[in-house]
């Protein structure tokens, strides 16, 4: 015996629990509940069972103090854990463990194993005696009929009955597997394994009250069901359902009143037996409650299976019993009779048909002829000697004619067919055939097939195979127009066998599933005289595939090019619904053979618009200026939008007179009487005074008002007696409720770049005005991205090019970033008609000729070494950010870093850290290269425009010329009177004229200078053109020398290579290049980074 339960006799250890506590540790251990798993001298491991049946674990420990006291201390898993029920019930389970008396093999406890089987021997069910019923839970069983034929449910319930046998808390269980995870008391062994085996039949029925009884499983859970005295019909009587004696069954067909039948067992018992599909099957006998096996001569499974057949209606019937007497002996609801035919000739009847089938590696596209032999048109399947046909209550049998079937299958593979060797997806009922390529297919489909049907042979094209051609009759063109002219419906289309078929959706599929039919490089190349076979129902619009025409690509090569990126808002149907403008489209259509059916008035609208730069037109009288042939044409241009109501750009370079062919534009429209309110222009305010004296010295006539400054707000009243009325970006939106109410003839944006951001205050107010028409005017539409063309169309025409969403997505992003060629002409395309876009070089032949150079400079030792630092710091913290953001994330923080860069290549003075005195004595490379060139030129006579981006940098070189005395003109952001600088520089008062990028790169016209230094480089080279422009522009005679100082191997030289890439962009958008979009890779932010090349000092 233990010592630990010796000492533990000898404790009043009921002292350290409660009275509460006692008791149902008492209860707990007479209950069994106990369990010791671990016993010694001093610590005792048990478990006991709680009452929600969850089981703790103990843990009880006897020590001894330094006085030799015997102290206990009691732990438990459950919540209270100190001195709790469980524990005392483990104290009151060892009491009852006598020690002092010898233990007999009969007194020895049994181990658990054997516990646990002796528990579970089965005891035979006995049943219910409502008598001597005890109250208490238990699990009740209903079987439940369902409306298919000899399907049954089982319902679980959990009751509580009293002992009179009442039931009372009848509630359903729903959860099988929660009650298994359980185990309550009320359950008995049976119950048990009744549920173990309904969640493996069902595990999806797990919380489900009707299980179904199926095949063998069901059998045997139907046998243990009995055997609980506890599965009933109903709850009314409480009868349980009993075990009985073993039936034969005799299946039968029985015919119901409406000439139906169902299927019926009896037996010698009944007539009609109720009946489970189980296997093997079981009858219920309500009257006396009882269920046994019913058996037949058939196999278990088709009993069950004939038990479930569904009941057959009068109509089907004949049509079942002649299916039924083909598969099983077993009679039909009909008796049927047999009739043998051998006296019938086989017809053949080939199908052809071509289907995408799976290769090793993709999808290729096949076709089969399919052959079947009918009689008397009914098809001879696979190998089957007969053939079946079901007349009536007679089923007769023709037997096939094998030698002419294969005369006939000769008679094909002269043709060139040969059996198909590969199973193909679709392949039909017959043999299949094939031929060995597309020029064999095409010569059997013009004359093979023809041969066929001459000797009677049945052939069938199935809708979409490959080779079915049908003539082409005519093309078709149809517009409808809506009433207020805003969008019209264009179709194009095909006539063919006498019926009309929309070519746009047929278009629109080959341009979603063979891109490569829009490429313009692909269809340049191929021959007009090829033919693009089509369906005429392409798969994927809900439609069976059709027959295929060949169409010209002469004929289609117009169609796609010109019409392929209207389809790329996912368009679907059969005409396109376009804006007004897009009807500048049509007239491309010209070259094409086409019917047209309505829209004389929008093909008139197209030509004109095509044609509007070529517009002839006089200058108005009063314009003191003699305009040139491509400012006549500017005119023109103009005139001709206004007169189709559409909007435009004119993109001319800097310097060719935007500004006077929109002032001889609105003296027209004054002089036609149209200019009945007034034109709004909204520009910079640094081309406020250029407006002003350019109206006064071209068109006086016109009556112009600059509505600027503090005191502007006098004339808000009185804006309509003017025929021009002058704004600046920055005051349009503070003004904007005064200036909307006004209506405009014209709306004027100079320098229209100013609304690239669409989001900008003044974009959005510029888009609130309401104008007849609409003006953009800008030497550089497109600076950055596409984006910014987008704002402008959008102010011009809105929504022409589509919500900022699906330009991105249709043009911005393949453009830009994966400089799709194909998309960059079909918005090059669309735009044109819309934007005149003219260059110095092309239309300015008399300009002297414009010389650039670039003029490399080394830095300073100083300034090489603060690179290296900057650079070195800037390059880790870029990749850093880059790592974790991605490049397109990292925009900020990269821009930053070079900036700095770029201001230590201009003068380690513009950058904010602490430098040596030695770093600083070295100075600007840059700046002493520039005082070398200003003083060697200055002394030629040149006179020169100074632009650098960096205010900062132009207060240092102040420095440098004031201490050499040399004369200049400042023009920065902060000047305010901006005229008195031109002034002297154009007067011939100074030689040099320092200006700011951002202040004085637009809208000046410094023709007095014939030399131009830019001494920072800007990453826009339309920014750096624009200021160059300032002085090479109409009115130059000089030949101009424009300068770049460039430090060698920085960040700088990086930039002037990028440079050329935005060119390329803005090149081949607005003049129809192919160059693909700017692309800032990780390649290229490398480069700006790199160190500097080893000093050749």
């Amino acid at each position: 015996m233990s010592s630990f339960i010796e000492r533990l006799k000898g404790l009043a250890w009921t002292d350290a629990f409660s009275s509460k506590a006692l008791a149902k540790a008492r209860a707990y251990a007479a209950d069994d509940r106990v369990e010791i798993i671990e016993i010694d001298d001093r610590k005792i491991e048990a478990f006991c069972v709680g009452s929600e049946t969850q089981a703790y674990e103990q843990s009880i420990y006897l020590s001894e103090d330094r006085l030799g006291l015997v102290n206990l201390r009691c732990l438990c898993t459950c919540p209270v854990v100190i001195d709790c029920k469980h524990c005392a019930a483990v104290l009151y389970h060892l009491q009852g463990i006598d020690d002092d008396t010898s233990e007999s093999d009969a007194q020895i406890p049994l181990g658990r194993a054997l516990e646990h089987w002796l528990s579970t021997v089965p005891v035979p069910a006995k049943p219910v005696d409502e008598g001597a019923q005890t109250a208490g839970t238990r699990l009740f069983y209903k079987l439940k009929p369902t409306s298919a034929n000899g399907k049954w449910l089982l319902d679980i319930f959990k009751v509580y009955q009293l002992k009179s046998g009442e039931l009372r808390e009848v509630k359903p269980m729903y959860s099988l597997s929660d009650m298994l995870m359980r185990q309550p008391g009320y359950l008995s062994e049976l119950d048990l394994r009744v549920a173990r085996l309904l969640v493996a039949m069902h595990s999806h029925h797990a919380y489900y009250s009707g299980y179904p009884l199926e095949g063998s499983s069901g059998a045997e859970l139907l046998e243990m069901l009995l055997r609980t005295s506890r599965l009933f019909l109903d709850f009314e009587n409480l009868q349980p359902l009993t075990p009985g004696a073993k039936r034969m069954g005799l299946f039968s067909w029985a015919e119901q009143a409406d000439g139906g039948f169902r299927a019926q067992w009896s037996s010698a018992e009944a007539a009609q037996e109720t009946v489970l599909a189980l296997e093997p099957l079981y009858y219920l006998d309500r009257e006396q409650r009882q269920v046994g096996p019913l058996f037949s001569e058939l196999e278990e499974k088709l009993a069950c299976h004939l038990t479930l057949a569904p009941d057959i209606p009068a109509r089907q019937a004949m049509q079942f019993s002649h299916r039924m007497s083909a598969m099983t002996k077993i009679p039909p609801p009909h008796k049927l009779t047999e009739r043998i035919i051998d006296d019938v000739l086989p017809q053949p009847q080939l199908t052809l048909v071509s289907g995408r089938e799976r290769s090793r590696w993709e999808y290729v596209l096949e076709h089969r002829a399919a052959l079947v032999f009918t009689y008397n048109g009914h098809p001879a399947v696979d190998r089957h000697p007969e053939v079946m046909v079901l007349n009536g209550t007679e089923t007769q049998r023709i037997r096939r004619q094998p030698g002419m079937e294969k005369k006939l299958r000769q008679s094909l593979q002269k043709h060139g067919f040969k059996k198909a060797t590969r199973k193909s997806a679709m392949d039909r009922a017959g043999e299949m055939f094939t031929l060995p390529d597309d020029s064999a297919w095409l010569g059997f489909m013009h004359e093979g097939l023809a041969t066929l049907r001459a000797a009677d042979w049945e052939i069938e094209i199935s809708p979409g195979f490959h080779f079915d051609v049908q003539p082409v009759e005519h093309w078709y063109a149809e517009v409808e127009e809506e009433a207020g002219h805003q969008w019209f419906d264009l179709q194009l289309g095909i006539v063919v066998n006498g019926e009309r078929y929309s070519l746009l959706p047929i278009l629109l599929h080959l341009l979603r599933t063979q891109p490569r039919l829009l490429d313009p490089v692909n269809l340049a190349q191929r021959s007009d005289d090829e033919k693009l076979l089509i369906e005429l129902k392409p798969s994927g619009f809900g439609d069976p595939a059709g027959a295929k025409v060949a169409l010209p690509l002469s004929r289609v090569k117009p169609l796609m090019a010109t019409l392929g990126e209207l389809y790329l808002g996912g368009h679907q149907g059969d005409a396109l619904r376009l804006t007004a403008p897009d009807a500048a489209r049509l007239s491309m259509l010209d070259g094409v053979p086409l019917e047209w059916q309505g829209g004389e008035r929008l093909r008139t609208f197209a030509k004109r618009l095509h044609n509007s730069s070529h517009t002839h037109v006089a200058a108005p009288a009063g314009l003191n200026a003699q305009l040139r042939p491509y400012q006549l044409e500017g005119l023109g241009w103009m005139q001709t939008l206004r007169e189709l109501e559409v909007g435009g750009i004119l993109g001319d370079d800097m310097g060719l007179g935007k500004t006077l062919q929109t002032l001889a534009h609105l003296l027209t429209e004054k002089h036609a009487g149209r200019l009945d309110c007034p034109a709004l222009a909204v520009m910079p305010t640094s081309l406020i005074p250029n407006w002003l004296d350019e109206a006064q010295r071209f068109t006086p006539q016109l009556k112009v008002l600059a509505l600027h400054g503090a005191g502007r707000q006098k004339d808000f009243a009185n804006l309509a007696e003017y025929d021009l009325v002058l704004t600046t970006y920055a005051l349009l939106p503070r003004d904007l409720e005064t200036l909307r109410p006004q209506s405009w003839s014209v709306l004027i944006l100079d320098e229209a770049q100013n609304i690239k951001n669409p989001l900008s205050k003044a974009a959005q107010a510029a888009r609130d005005l309401q104008a007849r028409q609409r003006l953009c005017l800008s030497g550089t539409p497109l600076e950055n991205h596409l984006g910014e063309l987008w704002s402008q169309f959008h102010f011009l025409m809105p929504g022409w090019l589509g919500d900022s969403k699906s330009f991105n997505r249709d043009y911005r992003t393949p453009i830009e970033k994966h400089g799709n060629v194909q998309r960059m002409q079909h918005l090059t395309a669309r735009i044109k008609p819309f934007l005149l876009r003219r260059k110095k070089d092309q239309v300015a032949t008399e300009l002297p000729p414009k010389t650039e150079i670039i003029h490399w400079v080394e830095l300073s030792d100083g300034q090489r070494d603060v690179y290296e630092t900057v650079r070195v710091a800037m390059d880790k913290k870029v990749r850093d950010e880059i790592a974790r953001s991605g490049v397109a994330r990292s925009q900020i923080i990269i821009l930053d870093a070079l900036l700095k860069l770029r201001q230590v290549c201009c003068d380690l003075r513009l950058i904010n850290m602490p430098l040596t005195a030695k770093a600083l004595r070295s100075g600007s490379g840059k700046l002493i290269s520039l005082m070398e060139m200003l003083e060697e030129l200055l002394g030629e006579g040149r006179r020169i425009l100074l632009f650098s981006q960096f205010t900062s940098m132009l207060a240092l070189i102040e420095q440098e010329l004031q201490q050499r005395a040399i004369d200049y003109s400042l023009l920065t952001g902060d000047t305010t009177d901006r005229r008195t600088p031109v002034k002297n520089f154009q007067g011939g008062k100074v030689p040099l004229f320092l200006i700011s990028l951002k202040a004085g790169g637009t809208g000046l016209n410094l023709t007095a200078a014939d030399t131009v230094i830019h001494f920072d480089p800007w990453w826009n080279p339309a920014v750096e053109s624009q200021a160059t422009d300032r002085a090479y522009r109409i009115g130059q005679n000089n030949p101009v020398f424009v300068y770049k100082l460039i430090a060698k191997g920085t960040v700088e030289e990086k930039i002037q290579a990028l440079q050329q890439e935005k060119a390329a962009l803005a090149g081949a958008v607005l003049e129809g290049g192919t160059t693909g979009g700017f692309k800032l890779e990780q390649s290229d932010i490398e480069a700006l980074f790199a160190p500097l090349p080893v000093s050749r000092g």
